[in-house]
């Protein structure tokens, strides 16, 4: 009898263990089964994730997407997230798989599936008036700056540099903030900032200091994925050795980076 029940037990056991390992392996036959990758970006963070005059999704990271869904051979469905709720989507379930300029942290890694190696970075500045004449982070001590809900960033610039902090949860609210005067900046991913300096509407505005926090992009699946994790740790690798970084850099008018350089002559 006991052996007869030692042998159960290890059934089960087992069974458990191939059950686990077949939902991480299938993830790929799901996508491919329905027949639509659909992935979690931003849609208010020119020029990587923002709507075109009807309305769809278009960038640096749709096009992306588009790449992978391409490489799948699926249809592409495009879920537009925030900062503050693009992991929850992931883990939810509502989005197979994150390209949201998501910084790379060990924080994040202990909750989702940060694919290696990163795909893109950015550092850290702000959006403020040409009036203030901002030269160092120092001079924003006490001062109001807005901030993003979420940004890995937040905490050290308070801790660090003393300003005092006005969050939001999207970059409409944050720029809309600025331009009324409820702060004197707005802190953010110095990428984004590039691009919004690009619009008529912020002429008087200027990106003044240098940028800090540098920090590696990463796109991200759910924990265990790793079948698709390592379909996708291919693709990204495929992107830098092809110099299809650069390639976006370029069509998107973003000054090069220094990482693309980097991971494009590391890839080849």
């Amino acid at each position: 009898m006991r052996k007869q029940w030692i042998a159960v037990v290890a059934s089960v056991l087992t069974l458990g263990v191939l059950a686990v390992s077949g939902a991480s392996a299938d993830t790929l036959d799901d996508i491919k089964k329905k027949g639509t990758l659909v992935v979690g970006t931003k849609a208010d963070y020119r020029p990587f994730g923002y709507l075109d005059p009807s309305g769809k999704i278009i960038g640096f990271e749709p096009d992306l997407a588009a790449d992978v869904a391409k490489r799948l051979g699926v249809k592409l469905e495009l879920v537009p997230v925030v900062a503050s709720n693009r992991i929850q989507f992931l883990q939810q379930g509502k989005i197979d798989l994150m390209i949201a300029t998501m910084s790379d942290t060990p924080e994040r890694r202990k909750i989702v599936d940060i694919v290696e190696p990163d795909y893109y970075a950015s550092g850290t500045n702000v959006l403020a008036k040409k009036s203030e004449k901002l030269k160092s982070w120092d001079q924003l001590k006490g001062k109001k700056v807005c901030l993003i809900q979420g940004s890995f960033y937040n905490k050290e610039l308070q801790e660090k540099y003393g300003i005092e902090g006005v969050a939001f949860p999207g970059t409409a609210e944050a720029y809309a903030a600025l331009r009324n005067g409820n702060c004197v900046a707005f802190a953010y991913d110095d990428t984004a900032i590039v691009g919004e300096m690009l619009k008529p509407e912020w002429s008087e505005y200027e990106m003044p200091l240098e940028s800090i926090l540098p920090q590696p992009w990463g796109l991200a699946v759910k924990q265990g994925e790793k079948g698709f994790a390592d379909f996708m740790s291919k693709t990204v690798s495929d992107w830098h050795k092809s110099g299809m970084i650069q390639q976006l850099e370029k069509k998107y008018a973003i000054k090069p980076t220094k990482f693309a350089q980097e991971m494009h002559d590391k890839a080849k």
